[in-house]
């Protein structure tokens, strides 16, 4: 198949899961679930509806035309994908197909429900996608590879994949910057910014950056859609963890019953925390944030002039690349 078919192939894709009914989606979402706890049916629900947006044609053409140009012979890719949340190799899923490739595909414990549910459907409505579509228990004879994983197994993924083209991504995370004249609308959209599938992802922002003189409290004082969350017991296991931690050591933090704020240079909060710091002005904040760019996934907010609007960090478009990293030139030069 050419790229332009598998383009057409994925679009017909999308619409048949569009139209899937209530009961095969909870019956999927409940597989999910009971597969990782971690994957409640609104998380599912979440990543599912605004992956399938991608799954247009003019935009899946828009995406990937400017790189097809001279594109080379068809190349079998390794994926090693992460299963922190919901689908979330699907954007290195639809890159590799989407750029005439072969996707070997090794799917993370965590998340095979939706790799496999996906794959079989794929091939059910265009069984040609057979030749760029395979998932399997052990990766071998491929040309190059993407993985994604923490930073202790990128040392052993760099270990055995370092002989291939590769993109190798490790442990990132998001923050948040605030100006101190955000609405109290904008600041009850950053709750989704921490809170949406737990603040698991790397998009997900662990710590915000205050003007000086800000009340931290501030943060707190809005209704939270995400409180409930606090009943799932794992989340709570976290929470209570931690809690317990900063009491017995003394730590200063604030807790509203449902997570912790604490003030902490650190970027990567443990879940169910999230770190602040204040800074003095523009240039103190870049002097803050330069070290950690390589740590940074994406930044939410208007202080920074490629931010992304509050409430939207966990809605990544075709061309938000993790690490940033561009997938598709990766792709198209193999």
């Amino acid at each position: 198949m050419n790229a332009e078919s598998i383009i057409k192939a994925m679009h017909y894709v999308g619409e048949y899961l569009k139209q899937l009914s209530d009961n095969e989606r909870d019956e999927l979402f409940l597989h999910a679930q009971n597969k990782n706890p971690w994957f409640t049916p609104e998380n599912s629900a979440l990543a599912f509806d605004h992956y399938l947006q991608w799954l247009d044609f003019d935009t899946l053409m828009q995406w990937a035309k400017p790189y097809l140009k001279g594109r080379p012979p068809m190349r079998t890719v390794g994926l090693v994908l992460a299963g922190n949340l919901p689908m979330v190799g699907f954007h290195d899923i639809l890159a590799v197909i989407c750029s005439g490739h072969r996707a070997l595909i090794k799917a993370s414990s965590q998340d095979e429900v939706f790799t496999k549910f996906f794959i079989d459907t794929a091939l059910e409505i265009e069984p040609e996608l057979g030749k760029h579509l395979e998932l399997v228990d052990r990766l071998k004879d491929m040309d190059a590879v993407i993985a994604t994983g923490s930073n202790n197994s990128s040392r052993y993924f760099d270990a055995y994949f370092g002989k291939y083209p590769h993109i190798i991504r490790r442990n990132r995370t998001s923050v948040a910057v605030l100006d101190g004249t955000e609405t109290d609308a904008e600041l009850k959209q950053l709750y989704g910014d921490f809170f949406s599938f737990f603040g698991l992802g790397c998009r997900n922002i662990s710590k915000v950056y205050l003007p000086q003189g800000y009340e931290p409290t501030r943060l707190m004082q809005l209704d939270d859609p995400y409180v409930e969350q606090i009943h799932h017991h794992k989340y709570l296991n976290n929470y209570e963890y931690n809690k317990s931690i900063y009491l017995v050591n003394l730590v200063p933090h604030f807790d509203n019953g449902h997570y912790l704020l604490k003030e902490d240079e650190n970027i990567h909060s443990p879940l169910a925390v999230v770190y602040y710091e204040f800074y003095e002005d523009v240039e103190d904040l870049s002097l803050k944030l330069a070290p950690k760019q390589e740590q940074i996934q994406c930044v939410v907010g208007r202080a920074e002039s490629q931010a992304i609007p509050f409430g939207r960090a966990q809605f990544p478009t075709l061309t938000d690349y993790a690490d940033k990293i561009d997938t598709m030139a990766f792709l198209s030069n193999l």
